[in-house]
Order: C-alpha cells, then sequence, then structure tokens
C-alpha cells in the first residue's frame, strides 16, 4: 500500500488553505482509492503518473466545496474510459444530490455504474485486504474522520526446521502451521510458534479531520501514520 498526497509535497503539514486530497494505491489490488476531489486534481493525478482508470473508488471526506469541485470532471473523463465498469462514491448526506443535479446542469451522462454510498459511522470499506472505516461524534455529524485497518497476516511456514527435526510430511505440517504444539513419544516438545516465520500484526492508519478534539485522537492511538487536516 502507498499512500500519495495530491496537494503538499509534505505528508504531515496541517494549513486551513490547503485541500485534503490523496490517494491509496493498493498494489495487491491493482486499484486506487482517492479521497476528495478539488479542482484541477485531474493534473496533478497526470503530473504524479496515476492513470485514473485505476480509480475504483472516490472517499468524500465532507462537502466543502474545495472537496468536490473537481469530481463531475473527474467522472466525466472516466466515461471515455470504456473498459470502466463500476465507480464507488462515498460520502455524507447530501452527495448523491450534488451530483445529480451537476449531472443534469451539464447535461453529462456516465458509460459505467455509478453506486453512491451515504457514509455512516462504522464499516466503509471492507476487502480481504483491507477495511475502512469512519467515525464522528454527535455535535457535526457530517465530518468523519477515517481509519485505514491493514489485515494481519499469518507467517510462513518454516519448512527447512521441519526437515531439521525430521517431522515426516503430512497431517502434523497442518497443525503447526496453526500454531499447535505436540509432545512426541520420547517427550520431546514441538511447539508450534518455532515453524513459524514472523507474523504480520497488521497495522492502522489514521486520517484525523477533528484533530482538535480528544475522541480523534483517541482512536489513533497505535496508528503507524496519522495524515490529518
Amino acid at each position: 500500500m502507498e499512500i500519495i498526497n495530491l496537494k503538499q509535497e509534505h505528508l504531515f503539514i496541517s494549513s486551513e488553505d490547503i485541500t485534503f486530497s490523496f490517494i491509496i494505491k493498493i498494489q495487491q489490488l491493482g486499484q486506487v482509492w482517492l479521497f476528495n476531489c478539488s479542482e484541477g486534481c485531474q493534473h496533478t493525478l497526470a503530473r504524479k503518473k496515476i492513470k485514473i482508470s485505476q480509480i475504483t473508488k472516490i472517499i468524500v471526506t465532507d462537502l466543502n466545496i474545495k472537496h468536490v469541485s473537481g469530481l463531475l470532471g473527474l467522472l466525466s473523463s472516466l466515461s471515455l474510459n470504456t473498459s470502466i465498469e463500476k465507480i464507488d462514491i462515498y460520502g455524507p448526506t447530501g452527495l448523491m444530490n450534488y451530483l445529480f443535479l451537476g449531472r443534469q446542469y451539464s447535461q453529462t451522462n456516465f458509460r459505467y455504474t455509478l453506486s453512491i454510498h451515504n457514509i455512516e459511522t462504522g464499516v466503509v470499506v471492507q476487502n480481504q485486504l483491507y477495511q475502512l472505516y469512519a467515525f464522528t461524534d454527535l455535535v457535526s455529524i457530517l465530518s468523519f474522520d477515517y481509519y485505514l485497518l491493514i489485515s494481519e497476516k499469518p507467517g510462513r511456514f518454516n519448512l527447512l526446521q521441519a526437515i531439521k527435526y525430521n517431522i515426516p510430511l503430512g497431517y502434523l505440517y497442518g497443525e503447526l502451521k496453526i500454531g499447535n504444539n505436540f509432545i512426541l513419544p520420547d517427550g520431546f516438545m514441538l511447539y508450534g510458534n518455532s515453524f513459524i516465520n514472523s507474523y504480520y500484526l497488521g497495522s492502522k492508519v489514521s486520517f484525523l479531520f477533528n484533530y482538535s478534539k480528544r475522541q480523534s485522537f483517541e482512536f489513533a492511538k497505535n496508528s503507524r501514520v496519522i495524515f490529518y487536516k
């Protein structure tokens, strides 16, 4: 996974004058997730050599004009690519009306299926590798913080270690892979963890908009990256 900022040169910059827009490249899935689409977003993507045809999901964090002004233009450009079958857009309540009225005014039609999802607290996107969550508070129901969880990955079975202890191929291999322990007839202990390479515990990436609120930082504990507005 790679996070690319579309506006600032440095990732960790906070300024009210800078549009908050970035992409997440998921190499394993061959997908690009776009967070917000400001005016000139397509030029920025081209300058950073990112193909818009790889965009599968667009997440609009709020309805601030700075974050949606380039959205209709991007969606129109995506229609020129006949290989695109579906685009998923996630955003707060009101995004659907904005897109409907904007498309009606500009008399634009999309050749692909456009699925619009209203963001609510909880899971936004989920697949076998990543889960994207949104959280808000009772005061600002249209402003969300986002947390991307990267799934855990079990360590690989160490075949050389098994051969070293003359463990026959078969049932024991499968049990040791999941960490089970065994006592051999001679009393020797086989510990499953000794036959598994390092276990990847996963990680959390936090994208904070309500960075002045205590709740946001509590949710962001133990994050590897905190990307804030």
